[in-house]
């Protein structure tokens, strides 16, 4: 992971097949398709952030796993990557075996590998070029002995950037989820990403809305903080599926906080039971509706 990424002869659009120009793909660097023993590659993304993805990437995988899926969680987000305090596996160094990095078990279908895990100080910033991530994205997915998954749930960073596009282009994937809260700020920046997963033509698997609504514990009293429905009627509006409602609840986040997902602490619980609700759902969508599709090709003019 700490190779060095060098410009190559394709980079630059000097390698030839046969005595011809290579293809477009190979002139503008683009690499050959990511070749893994998934079934299914889910991919988690919010238009911006701070909406609880990562809490919802988690929550969903462990969901998953606990009705005998065998799952990955790749934390994609380079820059921020918070994963592992929420799996409370801080600190944690990944076995290296021959030439592949173990992912880091949690349960016993349920293994994670993150950016944190390869950082001598989990607080030291990644200072990295788009080639650079391209490259770490790449090796996070081939580099990493994942075996053989029913699932890998993807959390990638906020927005529509080299992460969303390198997943996009190289990996056949199940499709996105997209991440909102309620409110129209919030919105806005996840349209960005609804279109973008349009146009490179990866299926929506739905919209969730975060944060949905504040519950007072003293009183019982409904507060709307960021707004409600917003996401309900965007998901409505572009004819997509809508997988429900998280509420803001200090149970979530301090279950998230505490590294100890509610989802594996509490399964029963009223919240949790939202998260499996949606897990669910997908798993229903996947595989008895749209089947995974190969990834796009994708030439940049």
């Amino acid at each position: 992971m700490t190779r060095q990424i060098e410009e190559t002869r394709e980079t630059r659009g000097e390698t030839k097949e046969n005595g011809r120009p290579a293809p477009a793909q190979v002139q503008r660097g683009l690499p050959p398709r990511v070749e893994m023993d998934v079934r299914h590659v889910i991919l988690v993304l919010s238009g911006k952030g701070g909406v609880g993805k990562s809490t919802v990437s988690v929550n969903l995988a462990f969901a998953l796993a606990n009705h005998g899926r065998r799952v990955g969680l790749l934390d994609l987000d380079l820059h921020g990557p918070s994963v592992p305090k929420m799996l409370g596996l801080e600190g944690q160094v990944p076995a290296v075996i021959g030439n592949a990095i173990q992912p880091v078990p949690v349960t016993g279908n349920l293994s994670v590998m993150s950016m944190a895990f390869l950082l001598p100080n989990p607080t030291d910033p990644v200072i990295w070029r788009g080639p650079m991530k391209i490259g770490a994205i790449r090796q996070l997915l081939t580099e990493v002995n994942w075996g053989s998954l029913d699932y890998l749930v993807v959390d990638l960073p906020p927005g529509t950037g080299d992460a969303q596009l390198t997943m996009a282009q190289q990996t056949p994937l199940a499709g996105a989820v997209i991440v909102s809260t309620p409110q129209d700020l919030a919105l806005i920046d996840a349209q960005r990403g609804i279109e973008m997963f349009r146009k490179v033509n990866v299926p929506i698997l739905g919209l969730i809305e975060n944060m949905s609504s504040f519950c007072c514990p003293a009183c019982n009293h409904i507060t709307p903080i960021f707004g409600h429905g917003g996401a309900r009627d965007e998901a409505e509006r572009r004819g997509i599926p809508f997988l429900g409602e998280i509420p803001l609840d200090i149970s979530i986040r301090e279950a998230s906080d505490d590294g100890r997902p509610i989802v594996a602490t509490d399964p029963d619980s009223v919240h949790a039971r939202r998260y499996v609700a949606i897990a669910r759902q997908l798993w229903q969508s996947i595989t008895t509706g749209a089947a995974t599709k190969p990834a796009p090709r994708i030439v940049i003019e």
